[in-house]
């Protein structure tokens, strides 16, 4: 299914359907009912974390590293009150002790975005007098399924950022999908459907973007384990978007592929690990595993196979990272 989601994405398809037209009474009764216990108790302010992080790692003759966040609620912070419980801030932070460099942070994404936002957010980044950015990581999709856009359409968008980005000289790293049937409000059968809908967009965004030069991390039911024990902690109090616990949680998995993706990680752990089922597979099948396990990397590997072009699945140890203010305005 990721397979024709994303190849309809590439050619121009049509939508792939996800829910019969025999479950759509019940699903729709169960959305209203999630609707009326999902969003509340939050602030749509988000707060501002563009600036420099890690100033103490100056270098004389290197210049700061320079990362962009892009997406929805989700890159942005959207739930949490300091700055330095954003993604972005725990990002651009942890990034800076592991280069020993300054990162300047800008973040571009907007709360309530689906992928068809990503063109005016890409212009954005491109249009900035700044230098090209070092990496940029995107994390986009829950409101695709919630607003029920063509999976086709929402992929389409996804690859032509990453393709803007990486021929502008950016890395990328996309954060997929998140299980949407991780949300506590959401019931039976809503809750199989919107697990069943992430997954299938996480996979096909996952080969988007692959195939385009860009590296994906699956978010997927990251915060899953977590929530069922600690749901005060893990999710924020509008039972939608993580607290800061659960951003500290989404940023951790993501950190060790964006310093992957600028050749900051040791050289060792580039090689796959067989303990940790890493390895070479057809995009589509490393996709349908990401999809399934969180905190799973893929990368491109070969543009050319038997079964199509191939990707390298990595399972990185995570990194924990703490929160830190911004320094300065990220004009500097």
């Amino acid at each position: 299914m990721a397979r024709r989601i994303a190849a309809g994405a590439a050619y121009g398809g049509g939508g792939v359907g996800l829910v019969g037209a025999a479950a759509m009474g019940l699903v729709l009764a169960e959305v209203q009912l999630a609707k009326r216990q999902v969003g509340n108790g939050t602030s749509p302010h988000v707060p501002q974390a563009d600036g420099r992080y890690g100033s103490g790692y100056t270098t004389p003759g290197e210049p700061p590293l320079r990362l962009v966040i892009l997406g929805d609620s989700t890159a942005a912070g959207q739930g949490v009150r300091r700055s330095g419980q954003t993604p972005g801030a725990l990002l651009a932070s942890g990034l800076a002790a592991v280069a020993e460099r300054p990162v300047v942070l800008r973040n571009v994404a907007l709360p309530g975005a689906t992928s068809d936002d990503l063109d005016r957010q890409v212009a954005l980044v491109l249009a900035d007098p700044a230098p090209v950015p070092d990496i940029c990581v995107i994390m986009i999709g829950a409101n695709d399924v919630t607003t029920r856009m063509p999976p086709t359409r929402s992929v389409r968008h996804l690859a032509a950022a990453v393709r803007r980005l990486r021929t502008a000289g950016a890395e990328v790293v996309v954060g997929t999908c998140p299980d949407l049937g991780t949300i506590a409000p959401v019931q039976q059968p809503l809750r199989w459907l919107a697990r069943r809908a992430s997954r299938q967009l996480a996979a096909a965004q996952t080969i988007g973007a692959v195939e385009q030069g860009g590296r994906t991390v699956s978010l997927g039911d990251l915060l899953g384990p977590e929530f069922a024990a600690n749901p005060r902690e893990l999710f924020g109090p509008d039972n939608y978007h993580p607290s800061a616990e659960g951003y500290a949680t989404a940023a951790m998995a993501v950190l060790p592929t964006v310093c992957a993706a600028l050749g900051l990680w040791p050289a060792e752990e580039e090689r796959p690990d067989a303990s940790r089922r890493e390895g070479f597979l057809p995009v589509a099948r490393a996709a349908a595993e990401a999809a399934s396990e969180a905190g799973t990397e893929v990368t491109a590997a070969m543009s050319t196979g038997p079964k199509g072009p191939w990707a390298l699945l990595k399972r990185r140890r995570r990194r924990r990272v703490a929160a830190v203010e911004p320094e300065t305005q990220a004009s500097a």
